[in-house]
Parts: C-alpha cells; sequence; structure tokens
C-alpha cells in the first residue's frame, strides 16, 4: 500500500483557544456539534469557535434531527466547507444539501461489528465521502467507543474497491495512543478525534491533541 498523510479532524470544539491549539498542532479540520451531546453549541458559539477563515483547514459542523432548511441557514452563518449528517440521510438528502449549500457532505455509518450498513454505497454514490462511526444507542458520537479496525478491514477494503476516489473518515474511540494502528489497519483519509483528546467533555487538552496529530501522520508516513 502506497503511504499517503492521513489528515485530522479535531472536533467537539467548544472554546475557540481549543480550535487555535488544533490549528497550530497541524489539523486539517475544526469540527462542532450542533446534534446533542456534552459538546453541544449554539449557533452563535459555533461561530465564535471556529472564527475567521484559518489558510488551509476546513470548517465542519455535525448535524442530527435539524431540519434541511435549517442546515442551509446554519452551513452559510458559519461558512462551512462539510456538513456531516449523523442521521442515517436518504440519497435525496445529501444531494440537496450539497446543491443548497455548496458544502461537502458526510453521511455518517454507524457501525458495530465487522460490516457496513446497506447504505453505505449509494451515500458514498452521492457524497463521495463516507465516515466510519461507532453505533451507540442514544447517542450521536464522541462516546469514545472504539470500532473493530481488524474486523472491519476486509469489508472496508471492498468498499473502497468500489468507490477508489472517495475520501474515507475515521472516527469512533481514537486517542493519541491507538490512531497509529486505526490508521496502518483502515488507510483513512481523515481521522477524526473528539474525546480522545479531551480531559474533560468539550475542554481539550493541548497535549493530546499535539500528540494525536503527531501519530496520525507518522503512521501514514510509515504504512506498508
Amino acid at each position: 500500500m502506497t503511504a499517503h498523510r492521513v489528515a485530522v479532524k479535531i472536533c467537539g470544539l467548544v472554546r475557540p483557544d481549543d480550535a487555535a491549539v488544533a490549528e497550530a498542532a497541524g489539523a486539517a479540520y475544526l469540527g462542532t456539534i450542533l446534534a446533542g451531546g456534552p459538546r453541544l453549541v449554539s449557533l452563535e458559539q459555533a461561530a465564535a469557535v471556529l472564527g475567521p477563515r484559518r489558510a488551509g483547514i476546513q470548517r465542519a459542523a455535525v448535524f442530527g434531527q435539524q431540519t434541511d432548511a435549517d442546515i442551509v441557514r446554519m452551513a452559510a452563518a458559519l461558512d462551512l466547507d462539510i456538513v456531516q449528517l449523523h442521521h442515517a440521510p436518504s440519497v435525496e438528502q445529501i444531494a440537496w444539501l450539497q446543491r443548497e449549500t455548496a458544502c461537502t457532505v458526510w453521511p455518517v455509518a454507524r457501525v458495530s461489528g465487522s460490516s457496513l450498513p446497506t447504505d453505505v454505497d449509494e451515500w458514498t454514490a452521492e457524497a463521495g465521502a463516507l465516515v466510519l462511526d461507532a453505533l451507540v444507542v442514544g447517542q450521536l458520537g464522541g462516546t469514545g467507543v472504539a470500532l473493530d479496525w481488524s474486523g472491519l478491514a476486509d469489508a472496508v477494503g471492498a468498499w473502497r474497491e468500489r468507490h477508489p476516489a472517495a475520501t474515507l473518515v475515521l472516527a469512533g474511540g481514537l486517542n493519541p495512543r491507538n490512531v497509529a494502528a486505526a490508521v496502518q489497519l483502515l488507510s483513512p483519509t481523515v481521522v477524526d478525534v473528539s474525546s480522545g483528546v479531551e480531559r474533560a467533555p468539550g475542554e481539550k487538552d493541548a497535549t493530546l491533541v499535539h500528540h494525536f496529530v503527531q501519530a496520525a501522520h507518522g503512521a501514514a508516513e510509515t504504512a506498508p
């Protein structure tokens, strides 16, 4: 496998200072949560966290049960690049949101075990991207629960053969100690971390953020 430099998304940001830490550490994506949970922020808070445009960094927000019209409004207000959908969207919704927001849409597949949900091929064909996150009943992410990366390797490999140009975003239980193994097993395009670089929900630890980015980049550069 040819080595590639995996990009890092620091998600669940609730403080502007933590966004600055993520930028300094080398993150390529900054993410806020508008879908609920302990890292939920208001639209105004998300705007403050994301701040002005930063060179080379894309802006993302996680949505849950908002209406399509609300997602369009919020994406425009936050000047988003990425709309991340955590509620099993339809293909038609993905296409509509891409058109109306001019953003890239990342549909999230919530995974349990060693197989992928049946919708992933349709979602990927429309969006050109797929997020893999752990299925935890009643929660939409940021749980700290890791996927079975080794068990998923065959399913992800088959998915990649069907969608060779698609962006694969790996989330779910990543931290500085395990991200290298995850990268080497599944070769994602992006690794997405929230709770794995925190000292408390929403409170990022600068040392952990830097270590996570270094570990992700180092794993990609030494992948077989």
